[in-house]
């Protein structure tokens, strides 16, 4: 009834509107002044549409309606959902929604509406923007941002302590009462924990126990305010307890026994006593302490950061003998335990700790460390300086044996006898070392008599004390100079003094001069310096340039001891203002010190050995040659068989091959000019003498000392090895002479003189006795 009432009044509205539109163009032609047309305006119900209707489609949504009276008029829709979600009736505007609508995925909808001719499509109307709202109906279910949650909270924390918050969105409409509300339940751990309209989780109980239970996994419930359906989600929370110190550690054992030897250094490890602290290790503080015993002196208790464990160590070197097992009872604790949590049971851990000392083999010991002597220098009835004195800890008590180390200066000023007395073998000088010090060597004699490879040490120290002994001396100033016109009393230098004694307590040095008859005066400073002055002034160049004043300088000692020293004083021309204008340059001292003394030594006597050395080669040689008039020692100097030569390389001289094939096919070879003189072998049976031989020699020298042609005097032919190329073959006779060949050789005389010798040596016959 409402919807034909609404259609009637909007159809007596158009009709209205076109009365009046006939009548105004009339209007308008009379008057020619305005020529505007008049806005007409969209009529339609405001658009909703509730989401999820269930309802056969289509859907009406509303109706869009113009002012616009024409009979041919034509409504359209256009936009992204227009003629698919959408669509409109064309006669009377009526918009239908053709799916159903979820304000989930979409709230709401823009589309345009127009009004055209349907006879030509010209619009009769501006187009006009509206909007299509979706109403919320409450059809969705909470969903948890998440599926699972964690959180964590400390254990034995009070009730009502946070855990963590969980977070639940329903996608309906906020705006609309009721549809958005979540509430919150735990359905699982409730007993536990418990949770708020806001989704944070508290705890329940006091007592949560990391050690009994560290983790709790609960599962929440998300559903609608109370009223609606009742459709729920869920999700899993982990939530994880935190360990606080709120336990006392307990040792693992009632008792601990350890063995160790008696030479255990002071601070090394004896053992470990473990406990068992049940919270995390950063909560792990035990502190450990002697509850009954007397060793608190001997022993320590260190607590491992990183184990936990305890670590004992002496704090003092251990005796076997004296104390050979400790017993004491140690106490684990933790200070920084939480008491508002701590649990009943105890918080004292009690274990009784046995150390064994085992007996080893120690080096002596030294009854004082370390020693120290004095004695004077230069006391040559000082020899014995004291002793050392060490024992043996064992129950063996061995015999003791010192031996000296080390010493300081370096050398054999100090020395220790085997019983350990301090001994000088001379008097000791301080101005050479002011202290010496010496390292002494304890061994133990063994029931065999070696000595142990164990020993120990002691430091002694020998002060010496010092004795005036030497004289002070001058400390030379550089080239003190004088003007010739100096005035008297003008200071020309000052002078200090040094003594390697120690300063004598009864004051400085005494300066004066060894005569009086000078230009010079002295005048003493009392602070271990004195001035030279000008006595009477005006020195005399021409009679003397340089002046020698003799000083003399004394220490106050006991007993005293002075020396003379000799300050060489320039005398220069000076001009007006004193200044130093020409000084004769003073003869330099020339010294040579001890080293350079050596060294120069030293060199002159490798001087005289290498001469020494020479002289005797040269008369080596001469009687060598003296010696040398043996013929067969001449022969052994002279024909050398050892090596064979450089082969082919070696044989330019000569055509080897030319000598090989006569050899071997018997044909005399030509006899060729020589530079040699020929010297024949004699006639008949070779029974040459020693003089014969020598003669020859000599002769044959002389041939070659003159002959320019051959080789140099220098060159040496070798023939124990002719080489591997060489078609000569060997022309040794080391092999050749032994062997059983009945080659004849007598063709070596036709050779020239070159092979003479040889012809000689192998052209006789085995039987004859070859006497050289």
């Amino acid at each position: 009834m409402d919807y034909i009432i609404l259609l009637h009044s909007l159809f007596f509205t158009l009709a209205f509107a076109d009365e009046e539109s006939q009548k105004k163009p009339q209007n308008l032609s009379s008057n020619k002044a305005s020529h505007k047309r008049l806005k007409r305006d969209w009529i339609w119900n405001q658009m909703h549409i509730k989401e999820e209707i269930d309802a056969p489609l289509p859907h009406h949504v509303g109706k869009i309606t113009s002012s616009v009276r024409n009979n041919n008029a034509k409504y359209i829709i256009e936009g992204e959902y227009a003629n698919t979600i959408f669509k409109v009736e064309e006669t009377s505007g009526d918009v239908y929604a053709f799916e159903r609508l979820d304000r989930e995925k979409k709230a709401e909808y823009e589309l345009t509406a127009l009004i055209i001719d349907r006879r030509n499509n010209q619009s009769l109307e501006p187009p006009s923007k509206f909007i299509i709202k979706v109403y919320d109906i409450n059809d969705n279910v909470p969903v948890f941002v998440q599926k699972v949650f964690n959180g964590s909270v400390p254990e034995m924390s009070p009730v009502g302590t946070s855990v963590t918050k969980v977070t639940a969105v329903d996608a309906d409409d906020p705006t609309v009462s009721g549809h958005a509300t979540v509430s919150y339940q735990v359905i699982k751990g409730d007993e536990y924990f418990t949770i708020d309209d806001s989704g944070v989780i508290f705890t329940t109980r006091p007592d949560l126990d990391r050690e009994t239970q560290s983790t709790y996994e609960i599962i929440v419930k998300a559903k609608d305010a109370p009223g609606t359906s009742g459709d729920s989600s869920t999700a899993t929370v982990v939530i994880t307890l935190s360990d606080i110190n709120d336990n006392f550690p307990v040792f693992k054992h009632s008792s601990f026994h350890f063995k160790v030897p008696e030479n255990i250094s002071v601070g090394g490890e004896v053992g470990r006593v473990k406990v068992e602290d049940v919270d995390e290790p950063q909560h792990r503080n035990t502190k450990y302490s002697f509850v009954r015993g007397d060793y608190r002196d001997t022993f320590e208790i260190v607590a491992n950061p990183y184990t936990n464990e305890g670590i004992i160590r002496p704090k003092k070197p251990l005796d076997f003998e004296k104390v050979a097992e400790y017993r004491f009872d140690i106490e684990a604790t933790d200070p920084t335990v939480d008491l508002r949590y701590f649990k009943s049971g105890g918080s004292r851990s009690i274990s009784t700790v046995t150390i064994e000392v085992t007996d080893v083999d120690e080096p002596p010991v030294f009854t004082k460390l370390p020693y120290e002597f004095k004695v004077m220098e230069n006391d040559a009835e000082v020899r014995t300086l004291g002793s050392v004195w060490a024992h043996d800890p064992d129950a063996a008590k061995r015999k003791i044996r010192f031996i000296r180390r080390k010493a300081s200066p370096n050398g054999d000023y100090i020395r220790v006898s085997d019983t350990g007395i301090i001994q000088l073998p001379k008097p000791l000088d301080r101005e050479f070392s002011s202290s010496y010090n010496i390292t002494v060597a304890a061994q133990e004699v063994l029931e065999d008599g070696r000595l142990s490879d164990r020993e120990s040490h002691a430091h002694v120290h020998v002060i010496v004390g010092d004795e005036n002994d030497n004289a002070p001396e001058l400390v030379y100033p550089e080239e003190p100079r004088v003007c010739e016109n100096a005035a008297p009393g003008k200071v020309i230098v000052r002078i200090s003094a040094t003594d390697k004694d120690e300063l004598s307590p009864r004051g400085f040095f005494k300066f004066s001069l060894a005569t009086e008859d000078s230009n010079f005066s002295l005048i003493e400073n009392y602070d271990n310096t004195a001035n030279i002055t000008v006595k009477y002034g005006q020195f005399n160049r021409e009679l003397a340039k340089i002046h020698y004043l003799p000083v003399i300088i004394s220490d106050n000692g006991v007993p005293e001891l002075s020396s003379t020293n000799t300050l060489v004083i320039s005398v220069c021309k000076c001009n007006e203002k004193g200044n130093f204008t020409f000084c004769e340059e003073r003869a330099k001292q020339v010294g040579v010190s001890i080293q350079a003394l050596v060294a120069i030594f030293i060199c002159i006597f490798t001087i005289i050995v290498l001469a020494m050395l020479l002289l005797l080669r040269k008369r080596h040689k001469k009687d060598l040659s003296g010696l040398g008039r043996s013929v067969a020692e001449i022969h052994e100097q002279l024909v050398r068989y050892d090596e064979e030569g450089g082969g082919e390389m070696d044989t330019t001289s000569y055509d080897v091959s030319v000598l090989n094939s006569v050899r071997k096919n018997g044909v005399k070879a030509e006899a060729a000019p020589s530079p040699y003189a020929q010297v024949q072998k004699p006639p008949g049976t070779i029974t040459s003498a020693a003089g014969e031989m020598e003669s020859m020699i000599e002769e044959k020298k002389s041939e070659a000392d003159n002959d320019r042609d051959l080789l140099p005097y220098d060159t040496l032919h070798i023939y124990g090895y002719e080489g591997a190329e060489s078609i000569a073959e060997s022309l040794s006779s080391l092999q050749s002479g032994s062997s059983d060949s009945d080659v004849d050789y007598d063709f070596l005389n036709d050779w020239g003189p070159r092979f003479k010798m040889l012809a000689e040596l192998y052209g006789s016959e085995p039987s004859e006795d070859f006497v050289y």
